[in-house]
Parts: structure tokens; sequence; C-alpha cells
């Protein structure tokens, strides 16, 4: 995937290394489990898919997605890095 001798950070923490220093911004965007919709928008207060109705939430070992009232960490976390301030 990467030319020779490039590697892609091991860890998020690696990554924000990198990032933070250059004053890159990133955005972290919440996406569905089967890629299907990204939560932002008009998608941000739901909190199942609209497409395949999987929650967004983690589940629990036991197979829960937990209360219903309760949020829990999201299942898909994509970085979206702005092109922009790259280029300038």
């Amino acid at each position: 995937m990467l030319p020779e001798n490039n590697m892609l950070p091991m860890h998020n923490n690696e990554a924000k290394k990198i990032l933070c220093p250059m004053d890159l911004e990133y955005q972290k965007l919440y996406a569905c489990l089967n890629d299907r919709v990204l939560y932002r928008e008009e998608f941000v207060s739901l909190k199942m898919c609209p497409t395949c109705g999987l929650s967004w939430f983690k589940m629990k070992i036991d197979g829960n997605s937990g209360d219903k009232d309760k949020d829990g960490p999201p299942a898909l976390v994509m970085w979206y890095l702005p092109m922009i301030r790259r280029l300038k």
C-alpha cells in the first residue's frame, strides 16, 4: 500500500504526535459499522443506522448495547483530514 520505508503509525497517539506539532487539524466522524452512514448533519441525532439498523455504539460483551438512555463509545470512528491546510 505504501512505498518502501514508509510506515503507518500503529496507534492513535503516534498519529497525534505527528499531526499536532504541524498544526494540522483533524475531525473525528462517527460511522456505521457497515460503512453505510456517517453520523453528521441530518443523521447526528440518530442512535441506529437508518439503512441496516445497527447501533452506532459499541456492543457490550453480553451482546447488549447497554441502556437505551445512555450513550457509550462509538463503534467506528473515522479521522477526516481536511486538505486545504495541507495544500497551504
